[in-house]
């Protein structure tokens, strides 16, 4: 790659509960354990864009409107919510990091006019993290 990569971090909290509705609650709690409560964490999540650098600002994006579509698409969505009963797209999903990684890749690849959303990763836990570089890699 010759290009660029820069990467700007947003956090917010949400819950989640996992459970599978055709399953037994023994079945649910035999695959999803403790996460099939529901329970919370404070995510961080990582935005990568690439591109070639304009040659006026010198910036191969705008902070500033990345900043407005990953909060308005994202961030004040998410923020405060229970992922699978609030956001519409995850009804009959999983509210897991890598689906919360497609539905915020569609979100925001629409939205962005400059550079090309390289990666977005989410941090769950200081253990866990998962990286999404859009559909088709």
């Amino acid at each position: 790659m010759t290009e660029p990569i820069i990467t700007k971090k947003y956090h917010f909290c949400a819950s989640h509960k996992y459970g599978n509705d055709y399953w037994s609650e023994e079945k649910n709690l035999e695959v999803f354990g403790k996460d099939y409560n529901t329970h919370g964490h404070n995510y961080v999540l990582e935005v990568s864009v690439s591109g070639p650098i304009d040659p006026d600002s010198g910036w191969l994006v705008d902070l500033g409107k990345l900043n407005v579509i990953v909060k308005s698409k994202i961030v004040d969505i998410l923020d405060h919510s229970q992922i699978e009963e609030d956001v519409q797209w995850f009804k009959g999903k999983q509210p897991s990091s890598e689906n919360i990684l497609i539905w915020a890749w569609d979100q925001i690849v629409k939205e962005l006019d400059q550079g090309a959303l390289y990666r977005l990763r989410l941090v769950e836990t200081h253990s866990i993290h998962t990286d999404y570089y859009g559909p088709g890699q």
